[in-house]
């Protein structure tokens, strides 16, 4: 053998395989979140509690729905939504319109999400809610209200 060959061998690398789709498309166990009051589950201990994936991914879906784009500096440029944006349109059918986009727009960045439609908006002055109908890929369709 070669001086050369046994100071500096050669190897093969290995095989990338990319399996990131699948792994995108799985619902895993979470850390379970209580949306009404925007602060973790704890058991009589004070620990954690878990749920399971479909659990968590509609928790994800309304706490998107809720996070105001680019105000967390962790999160990456397309999460959250322009809410504040929407709510300074000029009429109630033009925030109407935005808050739907927006919304859609936030949700569809997961990859688990297949669609997002049938937004319903209640008017109570100023203030507006809305509700609207998530379908998961594997799951079946709910309702999220905010």
């Amino acid at each position: 053998m070669d001086e050369k060959n046994m100071l500096f061998p050669v190897e093969e690398s290995p095989e990338f395989i990319d399996d990131g789709d699948q792994l995108d498309r799985d619902y895993h166990y979470t850390v379970a979140w209580d949306v009404e009051k925007q602060d973790f589950v704890l058991d009589g201990k004070g620990r954690m509690e878990s749920c399971d994936g479909v659990e968590g991914y509609k928790v994800w879906c309304c706490k998107m729905a809720l996070t105001q784009r680019y105000a967390c500096a962790a999160y990456r440029d397309d999460i959250g939504t322009e809410l504040e944006e929407a709510l300074a349109e000029s009429n109630e059918k033009a925030v109407e319109s935005a808050i739907e986009r927006t919304i859609t727009e936030a949700l569809m960045v997961n990859p688990r999400t297949e669609y997002v439609r049938d937004f319903q908006f209640q008017w109570c002055g100023e203030a507006v809610s809305a509700s609207f109908i998530v379908k998961g890929v594997d799951i079946d369709e709910f309702k999220i209200s905010i």
